[in-house]
């Protein structure tokens, strides 16, 4: 693929058309899966979780690290024995993420350090913590202010520990969330108010220091994502998202990318992406028919697989991060067509 790049934040440069991933690899072996991730996606390359080697590198465990009160498992289980002893006002343990959830990412930024593309990082969104605080016993009102003040320190600490390690890389920091897959749910005790509020807090720590974004790995009620103010929006190709046409068609006027999970994580691929790219075609083709540009819906776009690839071996993560660049090659070649039709 050529270099053709758009500059998103000062100093934030992204590949148009570019593959990169969400994060976890099936992998045992640091080295392996950070070389990994360099060389099937060397645009913007991911920093990896790697669940099977290190529990504690799970998403939850990841972002529960240093909370006051929260018990971890060495298989990454969360409880909280004494509710009470949970507050938002205490601080976080392990700001410089010296602790076993994060050897990955130390060693990850060590690598990229020097790199003048950008890296993606990804972190636990608030909702998602809160809701598994919730589920081990917290108040609701309780879990969310926790959660709310330790997403953001994590937020920073992880920024810190990217300008220690890799000063001067442009980052992507994306704040994943799939504990709003399915919306403003019953059993989601937040209001539309409050998710915009917790998500656009997190948000606010990063802008600034990274392009900002949120993901959700199934439907959801894209506006209220949107209304929180990311810069990136990362979610799968046929996740409802045609009923927030409106919504994302001004997010990308105003200059918001889109990373499209159009990669199945979950089934047989084949050999070649034509399904893949029938699927992605038909999203963009129901977007602009709802009034979304067609020229921003390709120039604005990064390709990942739908989900993190933990649960899947080496050989089958290989096969989708070759499906994922070949889609993104396609998707590059349309858009340098564009360029070369306007004389670009």
């Amino acid at each position: 693929m050529g270099a053709v790049e758009v500059v998103v934040d000062p100093g934030v440069i992204l590949p148009l058309g570019a593959p990169t991933s969400v994060g976890s690899l099936p992998h045992t072996d640091r080295e392996a899966a950070i070389a990994f991730v360099l060389d099937r996606t060397p645009e913007l390359p991911a920093a990896p979780t790697l669940p099977a080697l290190e529990p504690l590198e799970m998403m939850i465990p990841q972002a529960a690290w240093g909370i006051q009160g929260v018990v971890l498992g060495n298989d990454g289980t969360l409880s909280v024995p004494d509710p009470t002893q949970l507050d938002p006002a205490a601080p976080l343990g392990d700001r410089e993420l010296l602790g076993r959830p994060f050897v990955t990412w130390r060693r990850f930024l060590d690598v990229v350090a020097g790199r003048t593309g950008a890296v993606k990082l990804q972190i636990t969104g608030p909702v998602t913590l809160a809701l598994m605080l919730i589920q081990a016993g917290v108040p609701a009102e309780q879990a969310f202010a926790v959660a709310a003040t330790g997403v953001s320190a994590r937020a920073r600490d992880l920024l810190d520990l990217a300008d220690a390690r890799a000063p001067g890389v442009p980052r992507v920091l994306v704040f994943d969330e799939p504990g709003l897959v399915g919306g403003l749910r019953p059993d989601l005790p937040l209001v539309a108010d409050g998710v915009i509020d917790l998500l656009s807090g997190a948000l606010a720590v990063v802008e600034g220091r990274a392009v900002t974004g949120v993901h959700c790995c199934g439907a959801t009620d894209w506006r209220l994502l949107l209304q929180a103010g990311p810069q990136l929006l990362s979610l799968p190709v046929g996740a409802d998202v045609t009923g927030s046409a409106g919504a994302l068609g001004t997010f990308l006027e105003r200059g918001g990318w889109v990373a499209w999970g159009a990669v199945a994580t979950d089934g047989p691929l084949g050999e070649q992406p034509s399904r893949s790219w029938r699927q992605l075609s038909a999203q963009w083709c129901e977007l602009v028919q709802s009034g979304c540009d067609p020229v921003l819906l390709r120039r604005q776009a990064l390709v990942t697989p739908v989900c993190g690839l933990a649960l899947h071996d080496e050989a089958q993560a290989d096969h989708v991060f070759a499906m994922t660049r070949r889609l993104a090659e396609k998707i590059h070649d349309q858009v340098m067509g564009i360029r070369l039709s306007v004389g670009a």
